[in-house]
């Protein structure tokens, strides 16, 4: 999915009621602006050390036990925190079935092009593929 999808997706009965409050995404979009550089990084070292070819950043605004924190929004004075994690520790935590990998796998992007990122909020989560800038 899109980040575009998730944040103009956002037409559902209770985003109507709270027409006038804007959606949290829209600080994740500018947050993963600013982090952008320093999510490639972590992406290639975790590609080029054989971690996994298939990295996975967890944006959140509360406390999570997936992945290791790289960007805290508290020291940084931003809205979301990433944690780095991969395709792999997303199995073995059960948040992607193994039945479902090449599935997965199938739909995510190429690394060095776009962040996958796992966006957590209190209503959910889903994965958006986010472009680094050019």
């Amino acid at each position: 999915m899109e980040s575009e999808e998730l944040l103009n997706g956002a037409g559902n009965g209770q985003q109507d009621k709270k027409e006038k409050k804007e959606s949290p995404l829209v600080s994740l979009e500018k947050d993963l602006a600013f982090y952008a550089d320093s999510i490639k990084e972590v992406a290639m070292d975790i590609s080029t050390e054989g971690i996994s070819t298939s990295p996975i950043f967890i944006a959140h605004q509360h406390e999570v036990k997936l992945g290791e924190i790289i960007l805290n929004r508290e020291e940084l004075n931003t809205n979301w925190t990433i944690q780095a994690s991969t395709l792999e520790e997303f199995i073995e935590k059960g948040i992607v079935k193994p039945e479902k990998k090449e599935h997965f796998l199938k739909n995510y992007k190429n690394p060095q092009d776009y962040m996958c990122v796992f966006v957590i909020v209190p209503e959910g989560a889903n994965y958006v593929f986010y472009p680094y800038p050019k």
